[in-house]
C-alpha cells in the first residue's frame, strides 16, 4: 500500500533536493514591474528524464529539438524556458534557433547541449530574439529557492503562477516531487498541458519514468480543458536526479506505487490550478464520472462535460440546466443507458436512474455561486471512473483574446 501524502505550504520545484532555478527579464515581453520572461533550472547531478509532447501537426521546433534529445540522451542536466513568443510557425529558423537556445543556456550552466532542454510559449509566427536570449542566460542567476522565479517566468496571459510540491517515504528515505505549469489559455491538452515541469530527488529508473508518465497525463493533465484548443508547444518533462539517495524505484519496486501516487498528486494540484486560472474564469468546474464501462468511457464523458461551452456558460450564470449535462453526455460516444444514469450538482442529485428529482432551485443556484462546481455523474455500468477539470466561460476570456497581439 501507498505511504502517505505530504503536502509541502508554499512548495514549489526547487523544493526538491539538488536543484536550483532563476528566471529574469529581458524585453521579450512588454515591460510591467516585476514581470519575467525567461527561466532556468539545473540538476547538480544528472537526472532520469521523461516526457511527453503536444500531437498537433504543428509543433514548435523547440519540441522537435527537445523529442530529439530525449530519445539520444540517457539524462539531461536542467532546461530552459521562455515566454512571448512560442517560436512556432517560423520556417527551418526556429530549429536553429532551438539548438542555439539549448547550447547557449548550456554553456551559462556549464553543462552539453544534450543535456539542456528547451520551451518557449508565447505568440505563434515570432522568431526568438536570440540576442536578448543570450543576455537572460548570463543575468539569471540560479538559487536554492528559485522555483518561483521560474514559475513567473513562464507566465503568459497566467495571473497567478502554478506551483505544488509534496513529500513521502520510500524506504528509508524521504522524497519530493515538485513542480510548476503555466497556462490560462488555448488549453485544451492532447498530451499535457502548456508547460509543466517536475522535478524529484527521489532515485528513478529512466525505463519506469517513461513507463508511468503518459498515463499519468492521460488522468490530469489531459482531462483540462479551458476553452477547448491545443497548442503547439504543449510539453511536461519530470527529471529525476536521485539526490534522496532511495535505492533506484522500478516496476518491481514495492515503493513503486507510492512514488506514482504522489506524481500523480503533483500533477492533480497544477490541473486544479491551471482550471483555476483560465482566461476570465471566475469558477472551477470538476466532472467526476463514475460507473463507466470502462475508463476510456469515464475520460470521454468528464472531459466532455468540462468542455463543453454551454455547460461552461451555465456554471458562469449559475444556471442549474442540467439539460446541459444531458447533451454533453449523450454527445462523449461513451456508452450509456438512460435510464441508468444518476445526476449531481455539487453533491446535490438532480436525476436518478434516469428520471429527474425535484431538488430545491435556489439553493443550488447558491451552491453555484461558489468558487468550484462539481458535477457527479453515475452511469451505473460497470466501474470505470475518471475525473476532469475545468472553467466556466466569461465574457473577459473573450476580450483578452480578442486583443491578444493588439
Amino acid at each position: 500500500m501507498a505511504g502517505p501524502i505530504t503536502h509541502v505550504d508554499g512548495g514549489t520545484i526547487t523544493n526538491a533536493q539538488g536543484f536550483k532555478a532563476g528566471g529574469t527579464y529581458v524585453g521579450i515581453k512588454t515591460y510591467s514591474e516585476d514581470k519575467m520572461d525567461m527561466g532556468l533550472l539545473l540538476s547538480d547531478t544528472p537526472c532520469a528524464v521523461a516526457g511527453v509532447f503536444t500531437k498537433s501537426s504543428l509543433v514548435s521546433p523547440s519540441v522537435t529539438v527537445n523529442r530529439e534529445t530525449l530519445a539520444a540522451s540517457g539524462s539531461v542536466r536542467g532546461l530552459v524556458v521562455n515566454s512571448g513568443i512560442a517560436n512556432a510557425g517560423v520556417g527551418e529558423q526556429g530549429y536553429i534557433d532551438a539548438k542555439e537556445m539549448a547550447a547557449v543556456a548550456a554553456a551559462g550552466l556549464g553543462v552539453k547541449p544534450d543535456e539542456v532542454l528547451v520551451f518557449s510559449t508565447g505568440v505563434i509566427g515570432v522568431e526568438l530574439p536570440m540576442t536578448l536570449i543570450k543576455k537572460g542566460v548570463d543575468e539569471i542567476k540560479l538559487v536554492d529557492d528559485g522555483g518561483n522565479a521560474l514559475a513567473r517566468s513562464m507566465m503568459t496571459t497566467d495571473t497567478r503562477t502554478k506551483e505544488a510540491a509534496v513529500s513521502v517515504n520510500v524506504g528509508s528515505s524521504d522524497i519530493n516531487i515538485c513542480g510548476v505549469a503555466k497556462g490560462s489559455g488555448m488549453i485544451h491538452p492532447n498530451m499535457a498541458t502548456m508547460l509543466c515541469f517536475v522535478a524529484t530527488d527521489a532515485a528513478v529508473e529512466q525505463d519506469y519514468l517513461r513507463s508511468i508518465l503518459p498515463d499519468i497525463a492521460d488522468s490530469t493533465l489531459n482531462m483540462l480543458d479551458i476553452d477547448g484548443d491545443t497548442s503547439t508547444n504543449d510539453s511536461l518533462v519530470v527529471l529525476a536526479n536521485g539526490a534522496a539517495g532511495n535505492t533506484p524505484l522500478n516496476a518491481r519496486s514495492a515503493d513503486a506505487g507510492t512514488f506514482r501516487d504522489g506524481l500523480y498528486e503533483v500533477l492533480v494540484q497544477l490541473t486544479r490550478q491551471l482550471a483555476q486560472d483560465g482566461e476570465g474564469a471566475t469558477t472551477l468546474i470538476v466532472a467526476e464520472v463514475q460507473g463507466a464501462k470502462n475508463i476510456a468511457d469515464a475520460r470521454l464523458v468528464a472531459k466532455t462535460v468540462t468542455s463543453s461551452l454551454l455547460v461552461k456558460s451555465a456554471v458562469y450564470g449559475a444556471d442549474p440546466n442540467w439539460g446541459r449535462l444531458i447533451m454533453a453526455l449523450g454527445r462523449s460516444g461513451a456508452e450509456m443507458v438512460e435510464s441508468k444514469i444518476d445526476l449531481y450538482i455539487n453533491g446535490v442529485c438532480i436525476m436518478e436512474s434516469g428520471r429527474p428529482v425535484p431538488f430545491a432551485r435556489d439553493s443550488v443556484v447558491a451552491l453555484m455561486r461558489g468558487d468550484e462546481v462539481t458535477f457527479g455523474v453515475n452511469l451505473n455500468l460497470s466501474d470505470g471512473q475518471a475525473t476532469a477539470w475545468g472553467c466556466d466561460l466569461t465574457e473577459e476570456y473573450v476580450v483578452i483574446n480578442s486583443a491578444y497581439t493588439t
